[in-house]
């Protein structure tokens, strides 16, 4: 018998997750090779196996360790699959980053004033406050101007679940963002930005170490009379 439709959402989606975590692990030295893929999909169904007295799956007691994951994760999971199986990518580098950079923003909004770090908490703002929806539709449309169209539709989706109530949890943030997109994300625009400066200091030594033209004889030492 099949689990409700929100229980199989949410357990589908930690599968998927977990199963683009061991893919990208697996493949990370040698690429994706036959054995990788059988692996991987051995993973997808092995987490579908009953354990227990209570014979719960065992991507069932996964989900009470994570919780259940926003829509943007399952996505990104989905295209890191796709992109790996295929040997390239549907989204560019460019839109990924971006991406990076909206859900690392609205976590660093989101999850401290939601612990109390402010008066306001905009988590309540997530039951369909008038102002939450208004924002979304000016950030994907300042991103679809831009050429982004990954948030956009991410956006979309998430709407399109919480609409529906695909998921336990009937906040949009909750469609939008979860603590482990939030932490990657972060992660993700911390190693931009290291590499953007580790690339600026080798700029500025670059002028410095060329100072000195390589081609030109060093002068010999002046012979007295």
């Amino acid at each position: 018998m099949l689990p409700p439709l929100t229980d199989l959402v949410a357990l589908l989606g930690i599968d998927l997750v977990l199963c683009a975590g061991c893919l990208r692990l697996l493949s990370w030295r040698r690429g994706v090779t036959p054995w990788v893929k059988g692996v991987t999909a051995a993973c997808f169904v092995l987490m579908w196996l009953p354990l227990g007295a209570a014979q719960l799956p065992l991507v069932a007691y996964v989900r009470g360790i994570s919780s259940d994951l926003s829509i943007t994760l399952l996505v990104l999971a989905c295209l890191g699959l796709v992109r790996r199986l295929r040997g390239q990518g549907l989204v560019a580098a460019r839109e990924r980053m971006a991406l990076h950079v909206a859900v690392a923003a609205a976590a660093l909004f989101l999850y401290p004033m939601a612990l109390g770090w402010g008066d306001w908490d905009p988590y309540r703002a997530g039951w369909g406050a008038p102002g939450m929806l208004i924002g979304l539709l000016a950030v994907t449309i300042f991103f679809w101007i831009k050429g982004l169209r990954l948030l956009p539709v991410l956006v979309a989706l998430a709407l399109f679940a919480w609409t529906f109530d695909l998921l336990e949890s009937t906040n949009l943030w909750d469609y939008l963002l979860d603590p482990w997109v939030a932490a990657a994300a972060i992660f993700q625009c911390v190693r931009w930005g290291a590499g953007q400066l580790q690339i600026r200091w080798r700029q500025v030594k670059a002028p410095s170490s060329a100072g000195i033209p390589l081609d030109v004889p060093a002068a010999s030492p002046a012979v007295a009379d």
